[in-house]
């Protein structure tokens, strides 16, 4: 019987710390691959201390480019446009400036989740191991939140989502030509 007490408690102390795993805004995919397209799916779990989420703002990493932001349905999307600090060659063309934020606005009440996304490309001069940082301002009806810290520390309050860059994978084997 004490047995399955301490297995329960496990469990319930399990149970409890999983809505602290999820009380930041953060990627659901927590790795990019460079020279890739990347899905970034931003998961928003809660609102601003219990008060409706009306606005997310998310900023794109010098590095990530050719964004595009997915519709969402009862949603606005503004995207603001900037210059990228080091100009990247795309399908052959070379691109030099393109979406730096996006913003959806709308209205996701405390009681339910959302998901944000975006699509966009890892540039390939970015290096293996490097972490990119995705600074999120989630506006409410009362009050903001601003997941913007980009130290990597852990245990901060505020961590700005993030995804670590992989090495592209050679193509090995034999191609006829």
């Amino acid at each position: 019987m004490t047995h399955k007490l301490k297995l329960l408690g496990g469990l319930a102390l399990l149970l409890g710390a999983l809505p602290l795993a999820q009380a930041h805004v953060h990627l659901q995919t927590p790795t990019a691959t460079i020279g890739s397209s990347y899905k970034a799916i931003l998961e928003v779990g809660h609102g601003c201390d219990g008060s409706d989420t009306t606005r997310i703002r998310v900023q794109i990493p010098e590095g990530v480019v050719a964004v595009k932001p997915q519709l969402k349905a009862g949603w606005q999307i503004e995207t603001k446009d900037g210059a990228y600090a080091q100009p990247e060659t795309l399908h052959g063309a070379k691109i030099d400036h393109g979406v730096r934020e996006i913003s959806w606005t709308g209205l996701l009440p405390e009681a339910f989740y959302d998901e944000f996304s975006f699509v966009g490309t890892i540039a390939s001069s970015l290096k293996p191991g490097q972490t990119l940082y995705f600074p999120v301002v989630q506006e409410c009806k009362n009050g903001v939140s601003r997941w913007i810290d980009t130290t990597g520390k852990a245990g901060v309050s505020n961590p700005a989502p993030s995804v670590k860059l992989e090495k592209a994978q050679g193509h090995h084997g034999a191609h006829s030509h």
